[in-house]
């Protein structure tokens, strides 16, 4: 008996030593609280990790915590095993969950956000640790709409002051990807649409790649994106039979949702590729649209550095030359090794007004509210302060003042 130490349930100072499957414990004669408990050595065979856990941990029952704890804690390792995370993860986010579960702003939620609060410790955790996973994945496993989700992820990072770093994109290619059904272990999908899977992410971490290096990706959720590229890359590995095929068409082969702005990616993805197109004088005379690139994606994506040099080239010279000459220009090589071997010597018409190579909110930018201007800021006085900016503004230089005295002279 121990009469150093009193019970902090009940104040009673009777504390015994009571062993429990060999193991010792400090017990409250009176109440039965356990001040201390042993370590059993045992194993979680689902995770093949050897290691000691205490009793509370290998019965799944701590009586400090109530029953709801319990059981989102529960949900919350369920939900690391299923997607085979390492027990570290497992341990993190179930801290999380608690920090969240005992904050004032979660106190009153509903069932569903509190299922989604599992979820969100998860996910947290991943991202800490560069582990890809979507939100779409998390949302299908926990049935939870991703609006709903979303939200309230943006709320548990806030309460939380939790920094998330930024998910790579070559990362999310291969976990958006796993979830395609267009592998050779699908049996529902036809033969003809079966792909590769090693080489559909391959080409498709090239076309976001090629996104990301024309301002596509800035701004832009990822999923999206990523999915407009897949269904590119899908077409292209195998363009006979694939072409007729639609982007909602391939988004049911391959069992995933698509999202709204998908369609736009997709539209803005043609137009680099045929901007990319028109500087190669072959394909130029195969008079390329968006229905037949997919054929030549390879080829533009192997020498894509030189295509967006020379399409940015022929941008500026365009500009530069408003009246539409029918001048010639020679494009200059940028490696003679691999990409001299079939534009060396090109010759293309400058005058052809091609469009700029522009990001697309300049080439499509929203239109701004108009907004009333008060009587107090149309009536203009003289008097009003100016800045040390704007007086350079003002002044005049040697060739203003010389014109303006010769004006003088002739009056």
């Amino acid at each position: 008996m121990s009469s150093q130490r009193k019970c902090p349930d009940c104040g009673s100072s009777e504390i015994v030593e009571d062993s429990h499957y060999a193991q010792n414990q400090l017990v409250c004669a009176d109440c039965g609280f356990i001040l201390t408990e042993g370590l059993l050595t045992t194993t979680y065979t689902d995770e093949k990790h050897l290691q000691e856990v205490t009793y509370s941990r290998s019965t799944g029952q701590n009586e400090q915590l109530s029953r709801s704890v319990q059981r989102g804690i529960g949900r919350v390792r369920d939900l690391c095993k299923v997607l085979q995370l390492p027990s570290l993860f497992e341990d993190t986010a179930v801290t999380y969950y608690q920090q969240a579960i005992r904050h004032p702003c979660f106190h009153l939620v509903s069932l569903n956000k509190k299922e989604i609060l599992v979820g969100c410790s998860v996910f947290v955790t991943c991202r800490q640790h560069n582990w890809p996973l979507t939100m779409g994945s998390i949302c299908l496993l926990l049935y939870a709409e991703k609006e709903l989700f979303a939200k309230t992820y943006l709320s548990f990072l806030k309460e939380l002051a939790l920094d998330v770093p930024a998910l790579s994109l070559v990362d999310l290619v291969k976990t958006h990807l796993d979830s395609f059904k267009l592998f050779p272990d699908s049996p529902s999908v036809p033969s003809k649409f079966v792909e590769d899977k090693e080489k559909l992410v391959t080409q498709t971490t090239q076309v976001v790649e090629l996104a990301s290096e024309t301002w596509l990706v800035t701004g832009r959720h990822p999923i999206p994106i990523v999915t407009a590229a897949a269904y590119l890359a899908w077409q292209s590995l195998c363009p006979a039979g694939r072409l007729t095929c639609t982007l909602s068409q391939f988004c049911k082969l391959a069992g995933t949702d698509l999202p709204p702005p998908a369609r736009q990616r997709l539209k803005e993805l043609h137009n680099i590729l045929l901007k990319m197109a028109s500087e190669l004088s072959w394909l130029r005379v195969l008079k390329v649209n968006k229905k037949s690139i997919a054929k030549y994606i390879a080829d533009l994506l192997q020498h894509r550095r030189l295509l967006l040099r020379t399409a940015f080239r022929t941008g500026d010279s365009a500009a530069d030359d408003p009246s539409g000459d029918s001048t010639t220009a020679v494009l200059q090589t940028v490696d003679a090794e691999t990409e001299g071997t079939f534009l060396t010597g090109q010759k293309r018409k400058c005058g052809s007004q091609q469009p700029p190579l522009l990001p697309p909110c300049l080439l499509n930018p929203r239109k701004k509210l108009r907004t009333t201007i008060s009587d107090s800021e149309l009536s203009v006085t003289g008097d009003e302060p100016i800045l040390d900016s704007e007086i350079e503004q003002y002044l005049r230089t040697p060739e203003e003042k010389e014109r303006f005295s010769k004006a003088q002279a002739c009056l």
